[in-house]
C-alpha cells in the first residue's frame, strides 16, 4: 500500500535495490587471482586449504576475521531508507 506520490510496490522496490547494493558491494570485495602462501599483514602461512577454497586469499584466518570485523564497524548506514531521504 503505497500513499501521497509513492507508486504501488515502491516499498518493495526499495528492499530490492537495497539488497542487490549489498550484494554488489560484498561481490567486489571478494578476492581476485592467485592466492599467497603468507598472509599479507602478519606474514603467518596461509593454509593449503584455504588457499585452493578462496581463489586471491591474501590472508589468514585470523586477519581476516579482524578485517571482517573492522569491516562490519565502517559499514555505512542505509540512506535509502532513512526518513530523511524520502523526504527529499
Amino acid at each position: 500500500m503505497a500513499g501521497g506520490f509513492t507508486k504501488d510496490g515502491a516499498v518493495q522496490d526499495q528492499i530490492n535495490a537495497t539488497i542487490e547494493d549489498a550484494v554488489n558491494r560484498a561481490r567486489s570485495q571478494l578476492p581476485q587471482g592467485k592466492s599467497l602462501r603468507y598472509c599479507e599483514e602478519c606474514d603467518s602461512r596461509i593454509l593449503e586449504a584455504r588457499r585452493q577454497a578462496i581463489a586471491g586469499m591474501r590472508l589468514c584466518v585470523t586477519c581476516q576475521e579482524e578485517h571482517d570485523k573492522k569491516q562490519a564497524i565502517t559499514a555505512g548506514i542505509n540512506r535509502r531508507g532513512s526518513k530523511d531521504s524520502q523526504l527529499r
